[in-house]
């Protein structure tokens, strides 16, 4: 996929000979020719990189520059500053402002493109880092740091847009009994065969995290809570069916569930809701789908197979 690039300069020859320099590059150019609309491109585009002059005609690359890093949806865009100008305090302003590098005009195309390169390079690291840091490294799941995310970003949008929104807590049942009989070896084993199944059952705009341990919550985004339970008993059902082994012993585990849909007068509380009818499916003796009722705080769930 070629990476999208905005180049902000106010001399269409620039423009004109990085395109022709640089054609053979997987690259998908962009030009802007002022701050104001090079602020706007970079956040509709949802560029890569920017290569920013420091002299534009209604303001200079560096006020650009700080409008872009202040952006939460461009913050993270490089920036490589383009200059005549090679005086030291010049550089040493524009890389304090959150420039990745600065290039001296007239440049050699070959260093300009090693250095887009560079750039360019170092932001697809930087993501792979950043989506790390968001994945449970046993199960492959989202893990809590990235539910807390979406969980602000969906509630945000659900309460904005009078939305239903929903979450379902889970947790296996005698999950310490399992690993002190079989090991945690295998506990890993039937971790990511949860993992496997919730991630196969639910939809794409779902979000399937592990929560911590044994415990794993699922944001519905759009659906109440009555489609909540639809997919928390299809979920419970496909887990009792599912057969684990070790040593070509068939075990089968069983997972409980609550369910609870966001309520916008407490919408703080959507996980913790969750959470407390998972407890009281537990209670329950396991195996079961629980809904959260704010006003009686029932306990009626799906019957035990």
């Amino acid at each position: 996929m070629k990476s999208k690039v905005l180049l902000v300069d106010d001399l269409k020859i620039i423009h004109q000979l990085l395109r022709i320099r640089l054609a053979d590059e997987p690259m998908e150019w962009h030009s802007a020719f002022d701050g104001h609309e090079a602020l706007e491109k970079a956040e509709r585009l949802g560029v890569d990189l920017i290569l920013l002059d420091v002299n534009l005609p209604d303001m200079d690359g560096f006020e650009v520059c700080r409008r872009l890093k202040s952006n939460p949806a461009t913050g993270s865009v490089p920036i490589i500053f383009l200059s005549g100008e090679s005086a030291g305090d010049e550089k040493v302003k524009g890389f304090s402002l959150g420039a990745v590098d600065y290039v001296v005009k007239p440049f050699d195309a070959a260093e300009l493109l090693a250095r887009v390169r560079v750039a360019l390079r170092t932001r697809e690291l930087m993501e792979m880092l950043a989506k790390r840091a968001l994945i449970d490294g046993l199960t492959g799941l989202h893990n809590r740091a990235y539910l807390d995310e979406r969980l602000a970003a969906e509630t945000a949008h659900a309460l904005r847009f009078s939305s239903r929104f929903s979450c379902i807590m889970s947790d296996l049942d005698k999950f310490k009994q399992l690993n002190d009989t079989h090991g945690h070896s295998f506990g890993d084993q039937v971790l990511r065969g949860v993992a496997r199944v919730f991630s196969e059952s639910c939809r794409t705009e779902d979000v399937v995290a592990r929560y911590g341990g044994e415990e794993f919550a699922i944001l519905t985004p759009n659906v109440a809570a009555d489609g909540a339970m639809v997919l928390a008993e299809r979920l419970r059902q496909r887990m009792a069916a599912e057969i684990f082994r070790i040593e070509d012993q068939p075990i089968r585990i069983s997972c409980s569930f609550g369910v609870a849909e966001l309520d916008p007068s407490n919408p703080q509380m959507l996980l913790e809701c969750a959470d407390q009818a998972l407890y009281r499916a537990k209670r329950q003796g396991g195996n079961c789908v629980i809904p959260f009722d704010n006003m009686t705080q029932s306990i009626t769930g799906s019957a035990l197979v």
